[in-house]
């Protein structure tokens, strides 16, 4: 009897776990399709001064991103390149491609609440963390991510509250290697485009200053469109700077 209880068990957890990879495959798959493009605004709030920033975004799969300031006049130009797990920028003022070292990945992108880290993080959640359920609330699941040995990660963990309905995420918790929460996702006013569904806010709270966090609200979002291989070259940084 105790053999029985014992196969039941390992079986349900490898049902457990296997959902959970499936629920976050399907978050990852649906939040980035086979491409998109996005056109967004940021506003960054810090100490009761304000900034706004526009920008545009190309990403194809998992492993190639490009993005494009348009906005402010003096940040114009400055483009970003993300291949695999590396990341490239080009300054229009200075005239340089300027490569992300390792070590600089959680500096934060263009001083706003995200890094840059989060620029190519998003492809590596289903491959470098370890997902398990630890709640379930209606059709909203609890998800916590752990890094798997070895992964190249700079979180200790992440904690995801993700709707299976829609398979958005509605809050992400980060949290450094010692197991402090050190800031927050909120993601909201979902929207359906074509087959995929994306929230169309997204704020950026740091958990300890509640002065400061960063705003994105996309304005713009094309699913599975053409989109150039040119973006994902080193030399797109410049040519498409203009």
């Amino acid at each position: 009897m105790s053999k029985i209880i014992l196969m039941t068990f390992i079986f349900a957890t490898s049902l457990i776990a296997g959902e959970a990879h499936e629920i976050i495959k399907k978050l990852d798959e649906n939040f980035r399709g086979k491409n998109i493009y996005m056109k967004l605004n940021m506003k960054i709030v810090s100490m009761g001064h304000e900034r706004v920033m526009k920008m545009q975004s190309y990403s194809q799969g998992t492993k190639k991103s490009f993005v494009k300031i348009i906005y402010p006049p003096k940040d114009e130009g400055i483009t970003f390149l993300s291949l695999d797990r590396e990341m490239w920028q080009y300054v229009p003022k200075i005239e340089r491609i300027i490569k992300i070292p390792p070590s600089m990945m959680l500096q934060k992108w263009m001083g706003s609440d995200i890094t840059n880290d989060d620029m190519v993080k998003q492809s590596s959640i289903v491959e470098d963390y370890e997902p398990k359920i630890i709640k379930r609330d209606g059709s909203v699941v609890t998800i916590e991510l752990t890094p798997k040995e070895n992964a190249p990660v700079v979180w200790g963990k992440i904690i995801l509250n993700i709707d299976t309905v829609t398979y958005t995420s509605h809050k992400d918790i980060f949290y450094d290697e010692e197991g402090k929460e050190v800031r927050y996702f909120i993601y909201k006013d979902v929207k359906k485009v074509g087959n995929y569904f994306i929230p169309t806010y997204w704020r950026v709270q740091s958990s300890d200053i509640a002065e400061r966090y960063t705003e994105m609200v996309i304005e713009e979002v094309e699913y599975d469109t053409k989109i150039s291989e040119e973006y994902f070259t080193k030399s797109a940084l410049k040519r498409f700077s203009k």
